[in-house]
């Protein structure tokens, strides 16, 4: 979830900034504001991470990069000599799982430019304050770049091979290798799937509900479910953005699907074959109107520690629509949309989860897949399938 003052940060528990004591993150940070790069290092080191440089433009980054090679890299966008947009594939080509979170000030430019390089392969972006009074201020902005340094981090270390600097240990009972062993992969996190209904009703809607690295799954698996059956439903998505992001996010999601997609308005009537995303900042629900059902927004306090929220969207939905959903939780932080999952499944509801594996965070499809709410928890890929499979009523 990126950040802006309507957007209020996920509360996690306090960061645990090592995957273990020998194994702390490794943070570079790349930005042309020396008032930036001095409060942001020193966060980096007030939560326990390891600051390995700061640099003022992406030609310095680069050169720390080969020589210290961080695990996050905090990259703004605008910098002299070389920008972040020209240095993020260099430094992936450098080190492909380095994990790069895009930095960037509320613009609609910049909010293209950052959700291309979620295409490009960073993995996530935050929207800095536009002053330095607002940096130095910003408890938000704090918060919610230290939470994505931990996880970014753990993930990273998890990738590296055992007995690499910065890897995740290993197991103390393990048994000393003859030869350098590959990686083990990480456990599936245990969970119970929900039957699946009989005789399902067929859908009047697809609900979508997203956080982090949730732009670049969700426009995955729209062209994946193909225009041909989205053109059969409404879509509704709440991805965690602030403001002009979505507009933007929209925008990318028009092009890439064909379809026409936008912000919701208030007192909108559903057509089917339009994509509505939430505004930034403002709660998008559903009431059924006269002529069918519309679209609420509200600025009602946030749920969840989010504005929008999936919660509002899936509770509505259960009322409005009943069985006649299909819904799909993508990856994310925090557990937005499990509440809402539920009245969805209670209603006769279909729900789908994004598996761990493919997902930035496993966060808001782990939760609704840990409460028994999902009835299949699929990769990204097998989703669209089964979700072009609810929509049409044909096998998958």
């Amino acid at each position: 979830m990126a950040l802006s003052p309507a957007v209020v940060p996920l509360r996690s528990p306090p960061a645990q900034s090592t995957t273990s004591a020998a194994a702390p993150i490794r943070v570079l940070v790349a930005d042309d504001s020396a008032v930036v790069r001095g409060l942001v290092a020193r966060w980096i080191a007030e939560a326990g991470f390891e600051l390995v440089g700061t640099a003022s433009n992406g030609r310095i980054a680069l050169e720390m990069m080969a020589k210290q090679d961080p695990d996050v890299v905090l990259l703004d966008i605008e910098m002299p000599e070389l920008d972040g947009t020209t240095a993020l594939p260099r430094m992936l080509a450098i080190s492909p799982n380095l994990q790069v979170v895009m930095m960037s000030t509320l613009t609609t430019r910049n909010a293209d430019i950052s959700l291309k390089c979620l295409a490009l392969g960073a993995v996530d972006y935050i929207a800095k304050p536009e002053s330095s009074r607002g940096v130095t201020t910003s408890e938000t902005f704090r918060v919610e770049l230290i939470e994505r340094v931990r996880v970014f981090g753990a993930a990273r270390a998890r990738r590296r091979p055992p007995g690499t600097p910065g890897a995740a240990p290993a197991p103390a009972h393990a048994a000393p290798a003859l030869a350098p062993a590959a990686p083990t992969p990480r456990p599936a996190t245990p969970f119970t799937l929900r039957p699946k209904v009989r005789n399902r009703t067929q859908p009047r809607a697809l609900l979508i509900g997203s956080s982090t690295g949730g732009p670049r799954a969700v426009g995955e698996m729209l062209e994946g479910i193909g225009a041909a059956a989205l053109r059969r439903v409404p879509v509704l998505i709440v991805q965690h953005m602030p403001p002009i992001f979505t507009a933007v996010f929209a925008e990318h999601l028009s092009t890439r699907t064909g379809l026409r997609a936008a912000e919701g308005k208030a007192d909108e009537r559903l057509e089917a074959g339009r994509i509505y995303v939430a505004p930034g900042g403002r709660h998008m629900g559903l009431v059924t109107g006269p002529n069918g059902p519309t679209i609420r927004l509200t600025d009602g306090p946030p749920v969840n520690f989010c504005r929008p929220a999936v919660d509002v969207l899936f509770k509505d939905a259960a009322v409005v629509f009943g069985a006649a959903t299909a819904t799909v939780i993508l990856t994310g932080m925090g557990s937005d949309g499990t509440n809402g999952a539920r009245a969805l499944t209670d209603a006769g509801g279909p729900v789908l989860a994004q598996d761990e594996a493919t997902s930035t965070v496993w966060g808001m499809p782990g939760s609704v897949a840990r409460a028994g709410l999902a009835e299949a928890v699929l990769p990204l890929p097998e989703l669209a399938t089964a979700l072009r499979a609810l929509i049409t009523g044909q096998p998958s």
